[in-house]
């Protein structure tokens, strides 16, 4: 029985949709963290269809924990990709909450997210962590599926230049991502984990494939380093999308620019054929060159600002989707940066009809 279904559930408010056919389209999203979570919050107001593909090698804060307690992934990627896909309804709205809780307390407690250990307890009794995360989904009222990108717990190890020249080690997403100095190489251990036939047959039955946004070496490149799913990408009869990052130069990517990431994306995997581009030229400085770099390997670029505002590296789940719709329309032209929000649509939630 769907949540929306079960008795005392109150009714869902109208959700806010950007009208358009693309609704019927199958979209996969890989990544990981705030970046795929933003990418979900706009792709759930434009499509029906969706499947994100989730890192599974965060080793920091309440995940780490975890892993270092239990054999199982770590949760928190997973948890925030459910959140991101929860309906603006009164019944999503609150399990969104739920699950996004994080308990202060001075004891053992302490920066655990609620939902982490409900996915860990669906884990152990179910034993199955795909059909975990499903029944997840449904609890949530979830528009998509969430699945892991791997079916064991993986590990992150980069070679790091710093600034005296010498290069080191550094194991760990969260130790890589804070890293100082430039990152070299990026390898994952293992390095041809189990991969799930879920993942791979998502990929294979989609309309679209988008790469990105997301921490470059730990949540976006991964994906392209597991064989398995790097030839899935390149098989595909999906478009591939490549949606950038509203900032660059930061944390693990110091001293790099947009460009340069884009070329280290296509460096990784060179067998895969992109065929669009999409970047804020309000938020890049260098989405020009950006433009160019994507043309000249035959890719189309959409330019559009989806941040919140001029300067401002968060994404705007509105702008974002109504970018996404464009390209997905086949609408490539550039717009004003200052144009309008585009307008959206309340659909009932009883009878699907718009109003």
């Amino acid at each position: 029985m769907s949540p929306a279904a079960r008795p005392g559930t109150p009714r869902r408010r109208g959700r806010a949709r950007i009208g358009s056919p693309s609704a019927g389209m199958r979209v996969v999203a890989l990544g990981g963290g705030h970046g795929l979570a933003a990418n979900l919050r706009s792709l759930r107001l434009l499509v029906e269809d969706i499947t994100a593909v989730v890192t599974v090698a965060d080793n920091g804060g309440s995940s780490g924990r975890i892993r270092t307690e239990l054999p199982v992934l770590p949760p928190g990627d997973l948890r925030m990709a459910l959140a991101a896909l929860c309906e603006d309804s009164d019944w999503g709205s609150i399990w969104r909450d739920v699950i996004q809780h994080r308990f202060s307390t001075t004891g053992e407690l302490d920066g655990h997210a609620l939902g982490n250990l409900l996915i860990v307890a669906l884990w152990q009794i179910l034993e199955d962590p795909i059909d975990a995360l499903d029944q997840m989904g449904e609890l949530l009222g979830a528009r998509g599926r969430v699945l892991p990108m791997a079916l064991e717990p993986l590990d992150i190890e980069a070679d790091v230049l710093d600034a005296s020249g010498t290069m080191r080690l550094v194991r760990g997403q969260a130790e890589v991502a804070k890293a100082d100095g430039r990152v070299q190489e990026v390898r994952l251990l293992p390095a041809t984990p189990r991969v799930p036939e879920q993942v791979i047959e998502a990929i294979h039955r989609a309309d679209w494939v988008i790469i990105g946004p997301g921490s470059w070496y730990t949540s976006v490149l991964p994906h392209l380093m597991i064989p398995e799913i790097a030839e899935a990408i390149r098989t595909t009869s999906a478009r591939r999308c490549v949606t950038m990052n509203l900032s660059a130069g930061t944390q693990e990517t110091e001293g790099r620019s947009s460009r340069d990431l884009l070329e280290e994306l296509f460096e990784r995997e060179p067998g895969i054929r992109f065929d669009a581009l999409v970047a804020d030229p309000t938020a890049l400085e260098d989405a020009s060159e950006l433009a160019d770099l994507a043309d000249g390997h035959g890719i189309r670029t959409l330019l559009r600002q989806v941040s919140v505002r001029t300067g401002v590296a968060v994404h705007d789940p509105i702008r974002l989707a109504a970018a996404y719709r464009d390209l997905f329309d086949g609408a490539y032209g550039d717009v004003d940066d200052q144009a309008p929000t585009p307008p959206l649509q309340m659909e009932d939630s009883r009878d699907g009809a718009h109003r």
